[in-house]
């Protein structure tokens, strides 16, 4: 029977170099959403709420992108491109549309109306765009080179993020204003999306040109080589029953260690604005040049973890244990969380979001390569990641469903969400040990 052939590192590259592009709008969304809709009115203890739409909104398209596309085959197309053009299409209409959600002299309601039905669509669009990318690189991709694969796009992505994330300080720097009339986004961030948006279509037009995808009959020679080698195609053309019980059973357990990393994560990108707004410029007024300088130094901030995960990932080989690597990345990031609200240092604040990136390195080569070498052999490897986006939507949903609260009884200070976040980050640290990995056990070299 055939297996996945070993790729070369252009192939490997050219498989995920689109998600350079998509990650430059995931960038710009997540370092973004706080500072726009403070800037559109919203009140401190509600931004939380803001943010349970992207996820609410992965929740529902990456499942659906996964199921249909395991289902379809256009040819030259594939089955995954197709669903990542429709989505980056999409994605750089809505960014256009997004910070300029208080430029069409709406009442503030209708503002933030507007900028919240925007914002649903560009989450729905990115999903779309990115999902396809981690599922060609589980079809396409042998168990050896996975670990290589993944990080290859875990390295794209944090460059990605790095350039999202400087766009505005970058913007403001060339003399494009970054204050603006109360009420509407100033012209730094609003170029920074029109940026990101031709970036992205750039880049996914460049992986849809040199990726061609296998073919079904191909992918069910690759799966039943994966399950039973030495029996034909079509009695191992599915997993067994044990192969199944084990990758349920990574699923659930990554997803748990998913769960306290996600909601981490999460209050770092609602709440990091408001508190270094406060600590380093000494203001909480949404409408003043100090908010807005510190939404710009978030950018720079946010770059600097993206640094941090890309040096951290060429570290993570060298480790032979996996669970290892990656319990210590999330324990070094939530040291850096719980540094943050102590430091009253612009350039001080580098150290403690370089530490963050080790977390985010972790997070986005690690869980993928358990889940996709545990399902290696399913016909449904697609459903299967869809519905592993769960794990990373869900506590989104619920830190944000829960923020409010919670910011209200650690005294209405927003630095206390990020010590909130790095206890999160340990105690998922701690649940990496349970994770099972014998039955297909890998290292990372």
């Amino acid at each position: 029977m055939r297996t996945k052939p070993d790729l070369k590192f252009n192939q490997l590259w050219n498989i995920s170099f689109g998600f350079f592009g998509v990650q430059i709008a995931y960038a710009l969304q997540s370092a973004n959403i706080s500072r726009i809709f403070a800037t559109l009115g919203a009140d401190p203890h509600d931004l939380s709420y803001f943010w349970i739409l992207p996820p609410l909104m992965g929740m529902v398209v990456q499942p659906l992108v996964g199921y249909f596309s395991d289902k379809t085959w256009l040819g030259r197309w594939g089955r995954r491109i197709p669903y990542l053009l429709i989505g980056a299409l999409a994605a750089i209409i809505v960014m256009c549309l997004l910070p300029n959600a208080g430029s069409f002299g709406l009442t503030i309601a209708g503002a933030m109306i507007f900028g919240l039905i925007a914002l649903m669509f560009l989450d729905t669009s990115i999903n779309m765009a990115m999902q396809p990318f981690k599922m060609m690189v589980g079809d396409m991709v042998n168990e050896k080179q996975k670990a290589k694969a993944y990080s290859i796009q875990s390295f794209l992505c944090n460059a990605g993020s790095l350039v999202g994330y400087v766009f505005p300080f970058l913007f403001t720097a060339i003399g494009i204003a970054n204050i603006a009339p109360e009420g509407v986004v100033p012209d730094s961030v609003k170029w920074s999306f029109y940026a990101g948006a031709a970036i992205l279509i750039l880049c996914v037009l460049y992986t849809i040109s040199n990726v061609k995808e296998y073919t079904p009959q191909e992918m069910a020679e690759f799966n039943a080589a994966a399950n039973a080698e030495g029996q034909d195609v079509q009695a191992a053309a599915e997993m067994s029953p044990s192969q199944k019980k084990h990758a349920i059973r990574v699923f659930l357990e990554v997803g748990l260690v998913q769960f306290f990393c996600w909601a981490a994560f999460m209050y770092m990108w609602t709440y990091t604005n408001g508190t270094i707004a406060d600590t380093v410029w000494g203001t909480t007024d949404a409408a003043s040049e100090g908010y807005q300088k510190a939404g710009n130094w978030v950018g720079i901030l946010f770059a600097v973890q993206a640094i941090g995960s890309v040096l951290w990932a060429v570290v993570l080989p060298q480790f032979k244990n996996l669970k290892v690597a990656y319990a210590l990345s999330l324990v070094i990031g939530g040291i850096g969380f719980a540094m943050v609200p102590y430091i009253h240092n612009q350039y001080m604040l580098f150290v403690p979001y370089f530490l963050i990136g080790f977390a985010w390195a972790a997070m986005l080569a690690m869980p993928f390569t358990l889940v996709t070498n545990a399902f290696e052999g399913s016909s449904r490897m697609g459903t299967a990641l869809g519905l592993f986006n769960c794990t990373i939507c869900l506590p989104q949903i619920i830190a944000a469903a829960l923020g409010g609260v919670l910011l209200a009884a650690m005294g209405s200070v927003q630095g206390n969400m990020l010590l909130l976040a790095g206890i999160l980050l340990i105690v998922g640290a701690a649940c990496v040990f349970i994770i099972e990995d014998k039955k297909r056990k890998q290292s990372i070299d």
